[in-house]
């Protein structure tokens, strides 16, 4: 009988001594996994890090954004990690109205070239602020033909402008759907 006890107990210690050692492999793998994640998540985040950073600066250098962009970047912080974000997407928000009041206003005849300044001054300001640079050089084209009360030049400007504003939410909803991935970068720099 005793050694029907001692076998048993022999046996439960040795599932027990099994179990321990499968607990702790199993918690060692379970380190050893996390580890690695963090290593190659730091290394791999550095990596889409300088990935937005050089999206950023192909938008500086394909001459779509401006200074006023790393301005709002700079007022970008721990309280308000998507300020950016947020102030282009009410720009765009915003801005539908007055693209659409431009529509109505350069279908009319005889075109009203005070009013349609009026509405390219606000909305020139408006792209200024958020640094869309090509849409703010359309919009000072068009201004200069409501001066000069051509109101082809207008027209054709405007479908350019219309072009210009479509490409850069494009571009910038991209750069910031990949920004959000990457998480908080470092303070805004200065573009080269």
């Amino acid at each position: 009988m005793h050694s029907h006890i001692l076998l048993s107990l022999s046996i439960h210690i040795a599932a027990y001594k099994i179990s321990l050692l499968i607990s702790f492999s199993l918690r060692s793998l379970t380190i050893i996994n996390c580890v690695l994640r963090y290593y190659f998540r730091g290394r791999t985040n550095s990596n889409m890090q300088r990935q937005l950073a050089t999206m950023k600066q192909s938008l500086f250098d394909q001459g779509y954004l401006d200074e006023q962009f790393v301005q709002l970047e700079e007022l970008q912080d721990e309280v308000n990690p998507n300020f950016v974000e947020e102030v282009v997407t009410l720009y765009y928000r915003d801005s539908v109205r007055l693209v659409q009041n431009l529509e109505q206003a350069l279908e009319k005849n005889p075109l009203d070239f005070s009013k349609l300044d009026s509405y390219m001054h606000q909305f020139k300001g408006s792209s200024s602020s958020i640094g869309a640079k090509k849409v703010k050089i359309e919009c000072t084209q068009f201004r200069e033909y409501c001066r000069t009360g051509n109101g082809e030049g207008c027209k054709r400007t405007f479908q350019q402008l219309k072009k210009e504003y479509a490409t850069l939410k494009k571009k910038l909803e991209v750069y910031f759907q990949f920004a959000r991935q990457v998480g908080p970068v470092e303070k805004a720099r200065r573009p080269k």
